[in-house]
């Protein structure tokens, strides 16, 4: 017997679930990305973002377990020690303005296919995600003193992020 990939158990098609399953680790590149930090806050960022992913295997939705499961076999066990590779994209307002598009399209698919739980749950793990990473931090400052927790920009992504997501 052929084992059906998870997926299937939620209605989705492989492109829908490559959607889902991409758009966490996204969020996490997007957020780091919104404010130059430096690399040591930015890998401080990348490791409060895998937390935040792999603490949704423990989820009560089956969905956000199912998806933070499939990215955590992807890209490695924070808890094993697995760490992201700091991106530093050459536009980081383009990959926003990606992320944006791609989870305002996440959110249509969600209210298409799940019911209103599944799709609640998935979007505010989503939302936590860039709040962790933003929060993870602090922007500006010198020599690692000073600076924001959450800087201007860091912030009006979380809160695009999570307009989007409930629009």
């Amino acid at each position: 017997m052929i084992e059906q990939p998870a997926y299937t158990g939620f209605g989705f098609t492989d492109g829908e679930w490559g959607l889902l399953v991409g758009l966490p680790q996204s969020v996490l590149t997007a957020a780091s990305a919104a404010e130059s930090d430096g690399a040591r806050r930015t890998m401080a960022e990348n490791a409060a973002g895998m937390d935040t992913i792999s603490a949704g295997r423990e989820s009560a939705s089956p969905l956000v377990a199912a998806v933070a499961g499939e990215v955590v076999s992807r890209v490695g066990d924070p808890e094993a020690g697995a760490e992201l590779p700091v991106i530093e994209p050459a536009d980081p307002r383009a990959l926003m303005e990606d992320v944006l598009g791609r989870a305002k399209e996440a959110a249509a698919l969600l209210a298409a296919k799940v019911d209103e739980g599944e799709a609640g749950a998935y979007k505010h793990w989503l939302v936590e995600i860039a709040e962790q990473v933003v929060g993870a931090a602090s922007s500006g400052g010198i020599l690692g003193l000073g600076g924001d927790v959450v800087s201007d920009i860091e912030r009006r992504f979380r809160d695009r992020l999570a307009q989007v997501l409930n629009d």
